[in-house]
């Protein structure tokens, strides 16, 4: 109310710098008028100010809560070389690496605009937050989180956290920061409904990610901070596996890290400095996929240095089971780590120990990609959408028998089943977790967004995490259905 009196009060005592708008209401009018007076809002275009709108919920006058962060906004200011623009540029990287849709190990996540969120697929842990253990097979909203706004999710194996857009954690399902189930994890507890984390309070978290055997959290400050794994220094400190306290990730005092997405063991960080994106990596490198030309394991984060070497710009990073992709500013696509099924793109099944240009794609301006167990997906601008991997990640249209192998892709194919949606694709979510080590939640999944807002899934689906239910006897679906969820 506050908000409201001291923004209409602004806007009436001196004239308006738009025409009259007859949609807004007059808070709304008053939000959007002061909005125009800030410097970082006039450097945007309009289809930028219209993202960051949906971004805060369809409200100018969250936008103009969110602008007047002064301190944190100043900081950042600072951090990004003392440029307006490139704090621009900087916001702008994050919401290309943001997503709103999980396709997690059985089970899956939906956030609206909004900030509601759904839930549906195997529920033996609590995992989707409900408030029992029963499998849902169609979106359900999670009712106890009404009022608080949710802004990003992850997904694991049994478990699923959330943050808000106070900068709170909530976790349900298995009380356990591991991500996979292991004889560590097989005790834990079970949470039904969503529940602070409290080992956090205090701390603003922007981002979460669960990985096969730990979870990290992004703070607005651009630090990390890390559970569980942590022993023979494997993300730079040694703790016991079932440790719940966040411990800060050392080695990155002199960066601002923008966003993290975690493997089965590694991490990667997607890192601003003024003179452009670099990403860190930590873990395990076995097949490479720390991407320093070498398989060894780094207890502390490690610069990759080879995208210089390739003139490569990266904005956007995906942290697969056991390989890596990068899209750099330019559209291009680098891979590395374990090539197994072809999940690299370059015709083989070879490792790479740097990151390696998909030449497949070289006539292709790729704008989006993610990456699952052993299969990578790369969206175009235009929207057609490209995978490479193995089959068992039911790349869309890849039909198989039960009794021959498994088809896989090399290289980049053109996923038809996708182009015959006649929708603008601009979002792929793959599962991106071990099916050995989370075979009883069924074969991975795969959700597709469309430009419009809708929804659609293909891939395993016996425990309702497509959110349709399967007629019997039918375990994948190889064509996109409609999954009845409204993303705005």
């Amino acid at each position: 109310m506050e908000m409201a009196i001291q923004v209409t009060c602004t806007f009436f005592s001196k004239p308006a710098h738009f025409a009259p708008d007859a949609v807004l209401s007059l808070p709304e009018l008053a939000a959007f008028d002061m909005c125009q007076k800030r410097t970082m809002f006039k450097l945007m275009k309009q289809e930028e100010r219209e993202c960051l709108k949906q971004q805060c919920g369809g409200s100018w006058k969250l936008v103009l809560v969110r602008l007047r962060e002064e301190q944190e906004v100043g900081e950042l200011k600072q951090q990004c070389g003392g440029s307006w623009k490139l704090v621009l540029r900087y916001i702008l990287v994050i919401e290309k690496n943001g997503s709103r849709v999980i396709a997690g190990p059985g089970h899956s996540i939906v956030i609206t605009t909004n900030g509601d969120v759904y839930s549906f697929g195997a529920n033996c842990s609590g995992q989707l937050g409900l408030g029992d253990t029963e499998d849902r097979f169609k979106p359900c909203l999670i009712r106890s989180l009404q009022g608080i706004r949710i802004t990003q999710a992850a997904v694991g194996a049994k478990r699923t956290m959330l943050v808000s857009d106070t900068g709170s954690v909530y976790a349900f399902g298995k009380d356990n920061f591991r991500g996979a189930e292991t004889l560590e994890a097989a005790d834990a507890g079970e949470i039904t409904t969503p529940k602070i984390v409290e080992s956090l309070k205090g701390i603003f978290v922007v981002q979460a990610v669960i990985g096969g055997f730990f979870s990290a959290v992004l703070t607005r400050e651009g630090r990390v901070h890390t559970f569980s794994w942590g022993q023979a220094e494997r993300l730079g400190h040694s703790s016991d596996p079932s440790d719940v306290e966040p411990r800060l990730l050392p080695g990155l005092e002199d960066v601002h890290v923008a966003h993290i997405s975690a493997g089965n063991c590694y991490l990667l960080m997607l890192t601003y400095q003024p003179n452009g994106m670099s990403v860190y990596s930590v873990g395990c490198g076995l097949g490479g996929k720390l991407g320093h030309g070498c398989k060894n394991n780094k207890g502390m984060p490690k610069l990759i240095e080879h995208f210089q070497s390739l003139s490569f710009k990266p904005v956007s990073i995906a942290a697969g089971t056991w390989h890596a992709a990068a899209l750099g500013e330019d559209g291009r696509v680098c891979t590395w780590g374990w090539g197994h099924t072809g999940c690299l793109g370059h015709g083989d099944d070879d490792c790479k120990s740097v990151p390696t240009i998909v030449e497949g794609l070289s006539n292709v301006k790729a704008v989006h990609l993610s990456t699952g167990e052993y299969t990578t997906f790369v969206v175009a601008d235009n929207g057609d959408v490209y995978s490479f991997g193995s089959g068992e990640s039911l790349n869309g249209d890849i039909q198989e028998d039960d009794d021959e192998e498994v088809t896989e892709l090399w290289t980049p194919r053109l996923v038809d089943s996708l182009k015959a949606l006649n929708k603008t694709i601009v979002q792929i979510s793959p599962t991106n977790a071990s099916y050995w080590l989370n075979s009883d939640l069924g074969h991975s999944h795969t959700f597709a967004v469309t430009e419009s807002g809708n929804l659609y899934a293909f891939g395993g689906g016996i425990r309702g995490q497509l959110g349709v239910k399967l007629t019997e006897g039918v375990e994948r679906l190889n064509d996109p259905m409609l999954v009845p969820v409204d993303l705005h």
